[in-house]
C-alpha cells in the first residue's frame, strides 16, 4: 500500500518538474524540449531540480524574432 502511495507522488513530482521546465524553457530559452529533457534527468535529484527550475524562472525571456 505505502510503496503504492510513493510511486503516485514520484509520477506526480516527476510530471510537476518536466511541466515546469518545459514551459519555462518555452519562454526563457530556443529550445523548451531539451529544457524539459534536462528537467527529466535532474528531477532524480530534487534539490537540484528545484535549483534548475529557480535559474530557468530568473532567466531573462528570449527575444522572438
Amino acid at each position: 500500500m505505502w510503496s503504492l502511495i510513493v510511486l503516485i507522488f514520484a509520477i506526480i513530482y516527476f510530471a510537476i518538474i518536466v511541466n515546469l521546465s518545459y514551459r519555462l524553457g518555452q519562454q526563457k530559452t530556443e529550445n523548451a524540449q531539451q529544457a524539459a529533457v534536462i528537467g527529466f534527468v535532474l528531477a532524480f535529484v530534487p534539490p537540484i531540480a528545484l535549483i534548475y527550475l529557480a535559474v530557468l524562472f530568473f532567466k531573462d525571456d528570449t527575444a522572438i524574432v
